[in-house]
């Protein structure tokens, strides 16, 4: 295994150790408030992690929702990682080549990266209404270093397509 595959599984470990309290603990913590008759009156203050909102769209009926973010947030992350491990174990087989290509694939597919741009973004809009306010969580910074992290392990990570007898 090449140092630069070494670093790539390092980085990927590290990645997962991010995921998990990307997931669990509070991502965004959502107030809204009124005035009414000079009497500030609080509507709703939500605090969700991303399992929590899995959950809460779940328990709302919005199962489509939340079968995408269950997907593209804890699902695609975990099988992405999962699979480095036999990528790595079957280096130079057409199988260690197949399932490199299949993670490159869905990875562009995750949603991980736009989730956490999208929730930078809701912050800044959320900013500019004065009875809306949006407050990152840890959890939002743990789950924007785990794509950092997880998009840097797969760049590192070397693979070359295994040569076949008839081509």
């Amino acid at each position: 295994m090449t140092n630069r595959n070494r670093l790539a599984l390092l980085l990927s470990v590290i990645s997962l150790a991010l995921l998990w309290p990307g997931l669990v603990e509070p991502v965004l913590t959502i107030k809204a408030t009124m005035d009414l008759f000079g009497v500030t009156r609080e509507l709703t203050n939500e605090t969700r992690s991303v399992v929590g909102a899995i959950r809460s769209l779940h328990a709302s009926g919005n199962d489509f929702v939340a079968g995408l973010i269950l997907l593209f947030s804890v699902l695609v992350p975990l099988t992405k990682a999962a699979l480095l491990i036999p990528i790595l174990a079957l280096r130079g087989s057409p199988w260690s080549y197949r399932l490199f290509v299949f993670v490159r694939a869905i990875s562009k597919w995750s949603m991980a990266d736009v989730f956490a741009v999208g929730m930078l973004i809701a912050l800044l809009v959320a900013k500019g209404t004065a009875n809306l306010s949006a407050i990152a969580g840890v959890g939002f910074y743990y789950f924007t270093a785990y794509c950092l992290v997880s998009n840097a392990a797969f760049q590192l990570l070397q693979m070359e397509r295994p040569l076949t007898g008839g081509r």
